[in-house]
């Protein structure tokens, strides 16, 4: 007990005061992060929207956060991270208010893809923030940082929102995550000081320098190709598998909001002290992999539970470890691969990456479910989860040789 009270000492040290106020305005930001959770309940329940429909609609989110990553890592490398992270918080929590008052499904597609879009400005910046905080012993441990906040945040507001749900109404969840999003931004602006930008940042011989270009790394698109395949099976999480515990499992909101905060709260107590164990053996690509074959294992638990709750609960803590293995030494690897003047545009990708996941994941698996029923779907997912571990094992060993010469 003595060594594991230790561990999680050891865990949060030598970490920057800045990267903590980062990190409680991201528990704010998420502690209202229901939303995205039941917005596909929303659309069937409330609004009687078929399923492969509502994919569909939830496939805008991934087109915003595509466009809003890139504008979001253009702007971070020409101005003030600063500056972007406010206005991606206030903006997108007032967009999001409009989904009070609309129910069309073109209303519904553009106010999914707006918020979207000002809600992944912010990932670059934040990034780039991050980065500017921490040195390359603890930038690890920084983004783990976060990463415990924004799971902090995001095991309070699930087990919530599915309350709120089912007893005020989904409205609700809406107008609950915009003031998240406005209470983070005050702080983040009394709080944190404001990083100056360079002046003349734009006319930096990097930044004009094609060959130094994201676009042009292969390795790195390579990379992020593989993250967002990884996106794609991982983000079921959030796009059809609420769907499956709703027909499939008949659990109610409550429950599905439970097991939800359920893999947020083991986050929170895992991760930040097996990352500064794990940190210190530079093995990157091999955390991942394991991280990634996480996926198929928790998928076929969960496509032969028949429905049990202890088949749910494996399925979430097999999934949280996929999450805690690979998500922060991606990032990690992300960071380090991008040269100062290249962090925006270089995390840009990174958060596309995601992005296009976030396109995908809905329209595949809903898609999938849909038309071929769950069973097809978790065997189509579980492929495509084994033949991404095999590409990361590709690049682990591609690094590998790097470094041996």
């Amino acid at each position: 007990m003595t060594r594991l009270l230790l561990l999680y000492r050891d865990s949060f040290s030598n970490l920057q005061r800045n990267a903590w106020i980062l990190a409680l305005a991201m528990f704010i930001n998420r502690s209202g992060s229901m939303v995205l959770l039941f917005t596909s309940l929303y659309f069937t329940r409330e609004l009687h929207f078929g399923i492969a429909e509502t994919g569909f609609i939830m496939s805008f989110y991934g087109f915003g956060s595509v466009l809003g990553s890139y504008s979001g890592g253009w702007l971070t490398d020409r101005k003030n991270f600063f500056d972007i992270m406010l206005l991606s918080l206030f903006c997108s929590g007032t967009i999001l208010m409009l989904m009070l008052f609309v129910s069309g499904k073109f209303w519904l597609c553009a106010v999914i893809f707006s918020y979207a879009f000002f809600a992944d400005m912010f990932r670059p910046a934040h990034s780039a923030a991050i980065s500017s905080y921490s040195t390359p012993e603890n930038l690890t441990r920084s983004v783990s940082l976060a990463r415990l906040a924004i799971n902090l945040g995001f095991s309070v507001g699930p087990a919530i929102g599915g309350v709120i749900a089912m007893y005020l109404g989904y409205k609700w969840l809406f107008v609950i995550d915009a003031t998240t999003s406005f209470a983070a931004g005050v702080m983040l602006a009394f709080y944190l000081p404001k990083h100056k930008a360079e002046k003349n940042r734009h006319e930096n011989a990097v930044l004009k320098d094609s060959t130094t270009s994201a676009y042009r790394d292969k390795k790195y698109l390579f990379f992020i190709f593989l993250v967002a395949l990884y996106g794609i099976c991982f983000f079921q999480l959030f796009a059809s598998i609420p769907q499956f515990f709703s027909r499939e499992c008949n659990y109610n909101e409550a429950t599905i909001g439970l097991l939800l905060a359920l893999n947020g709260f083991l986050v929170v107590i895992i991760e930040m002290p097996l990352i500064a164990h794990l940190e210190k053996k530079k093995k990157i690509f091999r955390y991942v992999i394991a991280g990634t074959l996480c996926i198929p294992v928790s998928f076929f638990i969960l496509q032969n539970g028949n429905a049990l709750i202890v088949w749910a609960l494996v399925y979430t803590i097999i999934i949280t470890l996929s999450e805690i293995f690979a998500m922060p030494f991606m990032m990690n690897h992300a960071l380090s691969s991008s040269p100062k003047e290249r962090k925006g545009q270089y995390m840009a990708l990174y958060s596309i990456g995601y992005g296009i996941a976030n396109i995908l994941a809905p329209s595949l698996g809903l898609g999938i479910a849909g038309k071929y029923g769950f069973n097809n779907m978790f065997y189509f997912f579980i492929g495509v989860s084994i033949l991404t571990a095999l590409g990361f094992g590709m690049l682990g060993r591609k690094e590998k040789k790097i470094i041996v010469r």
